[in-house]
């Protein structure tokens, strides 16, 4: 069993599983804005601010500046954590300082919060908690292995993952050697050009659908493109157009394909499709993704 549970690795261990933690996890939670475009071009931006700590803004959605993030510790459930307005303040301020136009609260569109699970060294500034991770193996006489993983982000999970295979290659002699560090995501095996060359193919094998719903559908699953759009040639193959290059056959595969259960899964998880709709447009994915579900629950 491998506990890699995130935020709530303590709570498994503790709660569900009746364990002592070897390890102790402080949630510090990191919180981003969006806000329209405040550069042209394609560059990402850096920000070294008064407290020493880092601000970056990276051009997001064609139309949009992502801006983030912040070290705040955060005492409560994990899936609770949301930006407050001492963050957006922050945020703002810190960009308003180098940008020539002013970032004001009232200019956010978007944001949203995500509790980083870091393993408690007992510093102070939750800026220099460590970003390292630990591997916890835990097993005795004819017990199943139980690694739990404490710490770790999203930039370091392949290594992460390679670490935790090796700490359990004991109990697999037949497991294989190290094979992701050269292999693509699913969906990332792109031909040479990148995405605006594989837009070009798709525009050639699909030629009624509209190249702007090519291109997003391309910028969401790469390769897998012609999987998702398995039998759809003409604009009427697609379902429900939802907008921002959103259709029914999408919404299906992600549902089918990559566990969506809810509208807030594709509209702002397996997509960000939803900063580009109104309310309503929102609301009828939501309520799309809904029927579908049930029908498949029942």
């Amino acid at each position: 069993l491998v506990n890699a549970a995130g935020p709530w690795v303590e709570s498994l261990l503790q709660q569900q599983l009746g364990l002592a933690s070897s390890h102790g996890v402080r949630l510090v939670k990191g919180s981003h804005i969006v806000v329209p475009r405040l550069s042209k071009g394609d560059h990402a931006y850096l920000l070294q601010h008064a407290d020493r700590r880092v601000v970056f803004v990276i051009p997001f959605e064609a139309q949009f500046s992502l801006i983030g993030t912040t070290d705040v510790l955060h005492d409560g459930k994990p899936g609770e954590a949301a930006v407050s307005e001492d963050e957006i303040a922050y945020l703002c301020n810190v960009v308003s300082s180098y940008f020539t136009a002013p970032v004001e609260p009232s200019d956010v569109v978007w944001s949203y919060a995500g509790v980083r699970p870091l393993v408690d060294d007992e510093a102070e500034d939750p800026s220099a908690v460590t970003r390292d991770y630990v591997l916890n193996l835990d097993h005795g006489a004819g017990e199943a292995p139980l690694l739990s993983v404490f710490g770790g982000k999203i930039t370091t999970y392949r290594k992460l993952a390679e670490e935790a295979l090796s700490d359990l290659k004991p109990f697999f002699p037949a497991m294989a050697e190290p094979w992701t560090e050269d292999t693509p995501l699913p969906g990332g095996d792109l031909p040479g050009g990148g995405v605006e060359a594989f837009v070009e193919q798709l525009a050639g094998r699909y030629p009624q659908l509209d190249r702007t719903l090519l291109r997003s559908i391309a910028g969401r699953h790469g390769s897998l493109s012609e999987t998702v759009l398995a039998g759809c040639h003409q604009p009427s193959d697609l379902g429900i157009d939802f907008g921002a290059g959103l259709t029914a056959c999408e919404v299906d595969y992600m549902i089918d394909r990559e566990w969506a259960r809810t509208g807030e899964d594709i509209l702002w998880r397996r997509s960000k499709a939803g900063i580009h709709l109104s309310e309503a447009q929102r609301a009828a994915v939501t309520a799309y993704v809904a029927e579908r579900v049930g029908i498949r629950s029942g």
